[in-house]
């Protein structure tokens, strides 16, 4: 059965991937080189390393089902749910292990509506959701860290030490919203009742606020991916997700 989708046709990889052709060569080699030494018994794959990837991007882009998904690259339901499971973990950003000394960090989270409700629980936005803590370098505005998902009703400052994020960021300088409040972490000045900041708080705040709106704004390109608003995937599948999505993310802000 001929697939519609097929990685050797240039225009299917940059609206699915959000990579150019070069990016999608630097992440197919990235995979290539990590799955070297995996031996796969049984059967063979029937798709190419650079078909699965993209088979994968189209899933996580679009959000399909393995119904509407299998047919378009010419495999059965069944295939395209073992290229996801393998490749998804495989895909996944590794935290960053190391910082220079005057790197910056900045980390919020982030709900992802999940329907595995052995993982997810009813969040501030009333859907079950996971708590995602992301870390990104503020300076570069990529993502170093993103932490293990969490029911959707933890609170941020206990998800930032239960997500193995702050074990990830080690101690390096780590700015967040107030939400983080008795962690430690570099967080906006607050007021006293009845009385003002001064001037020198009050910059500072400022400053620090446009710091931390990159953070938002990657949650905003994450979540252009459509399997972060409605995640299907049972188990690990939303922790393979996040991070995988955030790999293409670095690699084009890495040109």
């Amino acid at each position: 059965m001929a697939g519609v989708i097929t990685a050797l046709e240039p225009s299917w990889i940059v609206p699915f991937t959000g990579l150019s052709l070069r990016g999608f060569g630097k992440l197919v080699t990235v995979v290539r080189r990590e799955t070297a030494a995996d031996v796969h018994r049984g059967r063979p794959w029937s798709l190419s390393l650079e078909e699965r990837i993209l088979l994968v991007a189209v899933y996580w882009r679009t959000n399909l089902t393995m119904r509407q998904l299998a047919p378009l690259f010419g495999v059965s339901k069944s295939a395209a749910d073992r290229i996801i499971d393998h490749l998804g973990p495989l895909l996944a950003l590794q935290p960053r292990k190391r910082f220079r000394k005057d790197t910056v960090l900045s980390v919020d989270g982030t709900l992802v509506p999940t329907r595995d409700r052995s993982i997810a629980e009813q969040s501030k936005n009333y859907r079950y959701s996971t708590a995602h803590q992301v870390v990104i370098d503020a300076d570069g505005r990529l993502v170093v860290v993103v932490g293990r998902p969490l029911p959707g009703s933890r609170h941020d400052s206990r998800g930032w030490e239960e997500s193995g994020a702050k074990e990830a960021a080690g101690h390096t300088m780590t700015i967040a919203d107030g939400g983080y409040q008795g962690t430690g972490l570099v967080i906006p000045h607050r007021r006293t009742k009845g009385e003002e900041l001064p001037a020198w708080k009050e910059e500072h705040n400022r400053s620090h606020k446009r710091v931390r709106a990159r953070v938002e704004h990657t949650f905003a390109r994450m979540k252009g991916w459509k399997i972060l608003r409605d995640c299907r995937l049972k188990g690990d599948g939303v922790h393979h997700a996040m991070p995988g999505i955030a790999r293409p993310h670095n690699l084009v802000l890495n040109g």
